[in-house]
C-alpha cells in the first residue's frame, strides 16, 4: 500500500525558522533508511504557507488566496510518499523518525493513497488505461 506521510506544520516552521545541521543530518540518515529499505518514492520539505496560495472552488467560480495560512495545525510543513506492507509498518517507520519540529509539539499524519481498486466499476478499462499510461510517462522524465 502506498501512503502520505504528513509532517504538519507548526509555528516556527511557519515562521521560516530552519532547521540546523543536527537535525538536517538525521533527517539525511532517516531518508538514507527509507530508501535502503525500499520504503521511500518520495518527500520534500515546504516553504511556509506564506509563500504558497489556496484556489478555493464554490459553485463553479475559483478564488485565489494568499498565504499565510491562518491554522496551523491545518498546514503541511513537508511531506513522504512511502511504499509499505501495511498501516502497522507505516507506523513502525514514523515512530523512528526523528522528531521534525524539535522544541515544539507536532504531528505527523500517515493516510492511505486511493487505489485503482478502490474506485470499483466506475474505474473503467479507460480510465485505468490511461492512467498506466500517464504514470508510465511521468516515471520517464528525468
Amino acid at each position: 500500500m502506498r501512503v502520505m506521510v504528513i509532517v504538519k506544520a507548526t509555528k516556527n516552521s511557519e515562521a521560516g525558522a530552519m532547521p540546523g545541521a543536527q537535525l538536517l543530518t538525521d533527517m539525511g540518515n532517516y531518508n538514507e533508511q527509507l530508501v535502503k529499505a525500499g520504503i521511500m518514492l518520495a518527500g520534500e520539505g515546504l516553504k511556509p504557507s506564506s509563500a504558497g496560495k489556496r484556489v478555493q472552488f464554490s459553485l463553479g467560480k475559483r478564488t485565489v488566496i494568499d498565504g499565510p495560512f491562518a491554522e496551523t495545525k491545518e498546514v503541511i510543513a513537508g511531506y513522504w510518499l512511502w511504499q509499505v506492507k501495511s498501516m502497522d509498518e507505516a507506523i513502525e517507520w514514523v515512530r523512528r523518525c526523528p522528531d521534525p519540529m524539535p522544541g515544539e509539539e507536532s504531528v505527523i499524519e500517515i493516510r492511505p493513497l486511493f487505489e485503482a481498486a478502490d474506485f470499483g466499476a466506475e474505474f473503467t478499462p479507460e480510465l485505468r488505461e490511461q492512467e498506466e499510461r500517464l504514470l508510465a510517462e511521468i516515471k520517464r522524465r528525468p
